[in-house]
C-alpha cells in the first residue's frame, strides 16, 4: 500500500477531529469496523478493555451524536501531531499500520496541556470506491491517566 495514501488518511482523520468536524470522522471507517482507545499497560497485560469502544460505523455515529447533544464536558479542542505510518504487514487485502501521535488539548482559557501520546494501530482496506477505510483503529495511549473525561475521539 502506498505510504502517501496512508499519510493522507491519517491527516484526514486528525483534521476531522481537530477541526471539530466530528460527523466526517465515522466516514473514514469501513463497516463493520473496530475503534478502541486503550492504554499501553492494558495491551502489555493482554487486557481487551478500552476507554472508548465501537464495533460499527453506526456506533461511531452514535458517539458523535452523544458528543453533540448529550455529553456535558468542559469546552476543549485537540491538535494532533501525527508521525509517519509504519507498515507492519499485509493480509487478506488489508494493511496493518502503526502510527505515532501526540495530542495537545486546547482549553477555553487558552491553556494547552499535553493530553495524550501513543500510537494508533490500524488495519486499512481499500473500499469499493478506491478510498482507504479504517477497518480497525486501536488507539494505544502511553499513559493510563487522563485528567479529564475523554469526550472527543482520539
Amino acid at each position: 500500500m502506498d505510504v502517501a495514501r496512508l499519510v493522507e488518511l491519517n491527516a484526514a482523520y486528525a483534521r476531522a477531529i481537530d477541526n471539530e468536524q466530528f460527523e466526517q470522522w465515522p466516514e473514514l471507517f469501513a463497516d463493520p469496523c473496530l475503534y478502541k482507545v486503550t492504554t499501553a499497560d492494558n495491551v502489555a497485560k493482554g487486557l481487551e478493555s478500552g476507554i472508548m469502544y465501537a464495533d460499527s460505523r453506526d456506533m461511531l455515529r452514535d458517539r458523535v451524536s452523544a458528543l453533540r447533544k448529550a455529553n456535558i464536558y468542559e469546552r476543549q479542542r485537540y491538535r494532533h501531531i501525527v508521525g509517519l505510518p509504519h507498515v507492519m504487514g499485509h493480509a487478506n487485502g488489508a494493511t496493518d499500520v502503526e502510527t505515532p501521535f501526540l495530542i495537545v488539548r486546547i482549553m477555553r482559557d487558552g491553556t494547552m496541556p499535553l493530553f495524550a501520546t501513543g500510537c494508533s494501530r490500524h488495519t486499512v482496506a481499500t473500499g469499493r470506491d478506491g478510498a482507504l477505510k479504517l477497518a480497525e483503529r486501536i488507539v494505544v495511549c502511553d499513559g493510563g491517566r487522563f485528567d479529564t473525561l475523554v469526550a472527543i475521539p482520539l
